[in-house]
């Protein structure tokens, strides 16, 4: 199973990514080490905001490039009807 997920940084940015675990991902991300993302090393701490569950990793990355390409506004609009469903 593969997961395709929003990060919320500390400068309230969203950054997307995939993976096969959220719970080591978010920790990679907010420890210094090599595996973090460049783009949330510089904006740590970074806290889960979405993710959703996709069958492999192709349908995952483009999940990943249709969240990508959204702006700022559908993002959150994403990030807000996750947050309802919890």
């Amino acid at each position: 199973m593969w997961y395709v997920y929003f990060l919320r940084c500390a400068d309230n940015s969203l950054y997307a990514g995939i993976t096969t675990s959220l719970e080591r991902r978010v920790l990679e991300h907010n420890e210094c080490n090599k595996k973090a993302a460049k783009y949330t090393r510089a904006r740590r701490p970074v806290t889960l905001a979405y993710a959703e569950s996709q069958p492999n990793r192709q349908q995952a990355s483009r999940r990943e490039y249709q969240l990508k390409q959204l702006n700022k506004q559908n993002k959150e609009q994403v990030v807000y009807s996750y947050s309802l469903q919890l």
